[in-house]
């Protein structure tokens, strides 16, 4: 498949693991634009720079910068048959300003149900001497450290439930429009990791 993979899903879908997955599987590299962000401002480039005085003002990078890291990580050798995008595009102006840049050649929709985020996310526990990540029901702690795990302050309800609704109003639109061209692929996030993995890989390889 020669073009950009787009990936994106609700937060806790597990869009991370199976981005990993998709990288081996395809060879294009994957692409946060966190992890970009950070690195272009870590590098001192003349849009790291840019982006920087944003973020250190707490306000949103815009997008032309964005795609300006985009254009520029596209134009790497790791990068000539296209590169595997998380979280970006958010937004259907996003979308149209990234087609103008870049050839998206499928675009992949972790779907799970917002009860089942929630779950997820809120179940969640850290060892702060460890970095170890447990979780109440799915993989619950040894006896030895579960009297010192922590949950993360924005791992509640309420929080999530925020967040999702953030994400179902920018993404729902996204979704359709990318459908009407033809590249959506919905995966069902419902599952375990393995099998969310090979239903994006037998998704993938009959657009490869």
């Amino acid at each position: 498949m020669s073009g950009s993979i787009v990936l994106f899903g609700p937060p806790g879908a597990g869009k991370g693991t199976q981005a990993g997955r998709i990288t081996v599987l395809t060879g294009k590299p994957w692409v946060s634009t966190g992890d970009m962000l950070r690195a272009a401002v870590a590098a001192g480039s003349e849009l790291g720079t840019e982006a920087k005085g944003y973020m250190d003002a707490g306000l949103l990078v815009p997008d032309g910068i964005i795609i300006g890291l985009i254009v520029e990580r596209l134009q790497h050798d790791d990068a000539s048959s296209g590169v595997l995008l998380d979280g970006y595009p958010r937004t259907i102006p996003q979308a149209e300003a990234l087609s103008e840049v870049a050839v998206v050649s499928a675009v992949i929709s972790i779907e799970v149900s917002d009860d089942a985020i929630v779950e997820r996310i809120v179940g969640r526990r850290m060892d702060p001497e460890t970095g170890g990540i447990y979780h109440v029901s799915f993989n619950p702690p040894p006896p030895e450290v579960s009297g010192r795990l922590i949950q993360r302050e924005d791992d509640n309800e309420q929080t999530v439930r925020n967040r999702l609704s953030a994400y179902h109003e920018q993404t729902a639109p996204l979704a359709e429009w990318y459908a009407q061209m033809g590249l959506l692929i919905s995966i069902n996030g419902n599952a375990s990791i393995d099998e969310v993995g090979m239903a994006i890989e037998e998704a993938l390889s009959g657009a490869l």
